[in-house]
Order: C-alpha cells, then structure tokens, then sequence
C-alpha cells in the first residue's frame, strides 16, 4: 500500500491543517454539525481524508459524548476507513457532472441509510458539476433528509455557483506550511522506521510545493529506490525527477526567441509532463513577479515590464481553459509563445523611439511658456498631435480619444474616453515620448496625468462646423493606427 494511503490521517487530532483542525473542533464540540460541508483548497491538501473522518465522527458507534474523535475501531469506522461502507458515498464531479447523475442521487438519498445513522455523500471536484447539475443538487442541499450528509470538496470553489456556496459550511483548506509538511512526513519515517535527519525532511517537504500527498510520494519512491536519505543523494534524485523548467522558457520569452521557447515546450511534452502543470508553474513564477513589482516581497523578473507580466498571465489563463477543447495539449502554449514574441519582435521594431532623437523637438527654439489651460489653444493640441505622429503613430492615435481638461503650468490633465487607451498612454515608454513632446510644445518641462472619462456626446451634423474637434482626422488615417495598435 501507499504511504498516502497507508498513513492517511484518521482522527481529528491529526489533521496537519490547523485551522481546518480547529474550525473542526468546534463543529462537532458544539454539536451542531451541519447537514452539508464545502472543503475547498488545492489538491493534496487533505480534504477527502477529512472528509472520510468526519463521516466515521457522524457514524461511530462507540463515539462518547464529549469526544470529537471516532473510535476507529467500531463496525462503522472500519468500513469507512476501508471504502466498503455502504452508507458513505464517494463520487467525483468530473466523471458523474450530468443532471442525470445528481438526479439518480436525489432519488437515492431520500432512501433510509442500510445501517449506519447517516447517509454521507462525499462529492470530490464539485466545481466540475454542469449549471444543470448544480441547479438540480441545490434543491436536496436546502432541504435534505434528516438521514443525509453532504460533503462536497473542490480546488476551485470560484466555480461553484453562489447559491450552493451560501448552502454550506465552508472549511478553507489552505496549501500546507513547511511545518505542516514535515509533521506528517515525520509520522510516515517514524512508521517505516527511517533513518534520516531533519535538513532531509526538510528538503522533501519543499520539494512538494505544500501538497501532503506529493511529499508522501516522494518519500516513498526514495524508499522505493533504496536511497541512502543523505542530503546529496535526496538533492540528486529530486533533481533527476525534475522535468518541469518554466524558468527556462520564460527565460526565452524575455529574450523573444521564438523558435527556441517552441523547442524547450516540444522537450517538455516529450517528457510527458502535462501542460497544465507546466502552465501553473508558470503562472506561479509570473505572479510572484508581479507582487514583486507591486511591492510585495517576491523575486521580481527584471527583463519584464508589470504591464508585461499582466499580459502574459491573462495569456497563460486563457491557455489553461483552452486545455480541455484542444485537440493538440501544447497548442495554446505554443500561440501564447508566437503571440508574445512576434508581437514584442514588431513593437519594438515600430516603437524604435528608444534609439532615435528628437531633432525636431531639441533644436527647435522654445516658444513662451503657457501657464494655464486657455493658453493650451486648439491650435496648440492640434501642435502637439502633428509632432507626436512622425516620433510614434500609435501614440498619436490615442491622443485623438483624449482631451485637455487642466494645466497648471507644469501639468497637464488630459481626459482619455477608453481605458485601453489610457493604459497604454500610462506606459512609461509613450508617457517618456508625450512629456518630451508636450514639453517642447508649451515650453516648460511638464508632466501629463490621464483620467478616464466619459466620451463627449456626439454633435449634431449641422452644429460640426460650429464646434471645434480636438481630435479630428483622416478616416484612412484612424483605420491606420487603430490598426497599429491593436497589432502592438
């Protein structure tokens, strides 16, 4: 047997979660246990061991009174800690998601448990339950039989509609400390009688990323192997087991190297590991860059800019979805990769601003510096459009979906109608570019701060020639851009 399996937990008292030990507690000391439970929390973390010990708590025939631990020893525990308990239910989501399924079970549960007090229905990966499926369960959970207990567990309780949500008792499992790893990896070496030290255990439990079940197998396949459980020999086999490298990739997406980055994903695909481990270790590595830049503690990626990050880990997300309908698992990967760097490859080619000067601006003699906003005439907007264009056609095109609203004389406020136009107005390459242009125009060294505002109404056609447009144009010459940006 598996030292998951062979030492999986089998009293409260051992849960190595302590929050989700102690919410436990409570539960059952103030004996009011609820007719149906939501374990949610990452995979490993122990959410079906504790759910198969609260139904032995529920069913234990030797239970005394004031105990919040099953007896492990009556007819009831025993099945349960076997599988072969009659009245304990376990069903994955992902296989029996059907409204026909959740319908055979609504009839099955008004049936009176075989032998035991209640009926236990453990439903793992309840998230993957179709819309109907859930709507159909969601009646049996606000009004269940007496008899019936409801233990649903899922990684991703997101995904849950809201209405099951607020049916449930919610038991956060969260991934598991290193202290936490290690009490359980210690319980298993005490029970095999291994020879070890604590920097080994130690290096296991960081091995697992916080999942019990992955450290317990790890240490199982150095049993298995006859390792000598030194410290070299555990690092040289987690080395050799180690075939997920998204360091390495993301490393070849900072350099843009197509052709590369689509070769170390065909390596990894080749080695058989999934794509969707391989996308969350990448997913995980961005993020904490992005928390980096955000100011929290983390190891920042420094060849990535923070609207760089945001815009691979939307891109990676949406590869991940994609997994499940792809005929080909690398496929989304692979256009996410060809996105980003034929992408960068162009913008840098089109945004070559970063090497070329200004002559334009530097040499030209400084007109009288404006002091507030009457001084920034339409004419003056309409200068700042005109010396914009020949440095970067992309910035110019935002400025036509922006307005001046305020200058003090050494900032200038500028409306910008859409959000996206704003973002990239706000990056420090364009906003290095505006300033210098801006600058140059109303004669003073000036800053531009953008806020997000409503579009203006759209005139009259026989009121246009009466009023002046800021940011009137070509149609030609909008598609033009619209379409340069759009490519960017």
């Amino acid at each position: 047997m598996t030292f998951y399996l062979k030492y999986r937990l089998q009293k409260i008292e051992e849960l190595d979660l302590k929050d989700v030990r102690e919410s436990l507690k409570r539960i059952i000391k103030s004996g009011k246990i609820s007719h149906a439970f939501l374990f949610s929390g990452p995979k490993g973390s122990g959410k079906t061991s504790a759910a198969r010990i609260l139904a032995r708590v529920v069913n234990c025939e030797k239970r005394k009174k004031n105990s919040i631990e099953p007896c492990n020893k009556c007819e009831q525990c025993t099945l349960i800690t076997k599988g072969s308990n009659l009245d304990v239910i376990e069903l994955d989501a992902a296989s029996h998601r059907g409204i026909d399924d959740i319908r055979a079970l609504r009839d099955a549960v008004k049936l009176a448990p075989a032998r035991a007090e209640k009926k236990v229905y453990i439903i793992d990966e309840a998230h993957m339950l179709t819309t109907e499926a859930a709507n159909a369960l969601l009646k049996t959970l606000e009004e269940p039989p007496e008899h019936v207990m409801f233990i649903l567990a899922t990684t991703n309780p997101e995904k849950l509609t809201e209405t099951i949500r607020s049916r449930t008792t919610n038991i956060l499992f969260k991934k598991a400390t290193l202290a936490e790893i290690e009490r359980q990896l210690g319980r298993i070496i005490a029970g095999e009688k291994i020879k070890t030290d604590k920097e080994t255990i130690n290096l296991i439990a960081e091995s697992s990323n916080g999942d019990f079940r992955e450290a317990a197998k790890t240490l199982e396949q150095l049993v298995t192997q006859g390792s000598s459980f030194k410290k070299d020999d555990v690092e040289e086999f987690l080395f050799s087991r180690k075939t997920l490298k998204p360091e390495d990739l993301i490393s070849l997406l900072s350099k843009r190297e197509t052709k590369t980055a689509l070769a170390e994903v065909e390596r990894v695909v080749a080695q058989g590991v999934p794509m969707e481990n391989y996308i969350e270790s990448i997913l995980r590595i961005l993020r904490v860059a992005l928390l980096a830049k955000s100011g929290v503690e983390g190891e920042d990626l420094e060849d990535f800019s923070k609207t760089e990050l945001v815009f691979l880990l939307k891109r990676f997300s949406q590869a991940a979805s994609e997994l499940r309908e792809t005929i080909i698992e690398q496929l989304p990967v692979e256009l996410v990769i060809v996105e980003w760097c034929d992408n960068s490859k162009k913008e840098e080619k089109d945004n070559s601003e970063k090497k070329t000067p200004l002559p334009e601006i530097k040499k030209i003699n400084p007109p009288p510096a404006r002091k507030n906003l009457k001084e920034v005439t339409d004419e003056v907007w309409k200068e700042i459009l005109s010396r914009v264009r020949p440095i970067n056609t992309s910035i110019e095109a935002l400025l036509r979906a922006a307005r001046p609203v305020n200058f003090d004389g050494g900032t200038l406020t500028l409306d910008v109608f859409y959000r996206f136009h704003k973002e990239r107005l706000e990056d420090d390459r364009h906003r290095k570019i505006l300033e210098e242009v801006v600058g140059a125009v109303l004669g003073a060294p000036t800053r531009v701060v953008c806020t997000l505002a409503e579009p203006p109404a759209k005139k009259i056609e026989e009121k246009k020639e009466a009023s002046v447009v800021l940011t009137e144009g070509e149609d030609e010459d909008i598609i033009k851009v619209a379409k340069e940006i759009f490519e960017n």
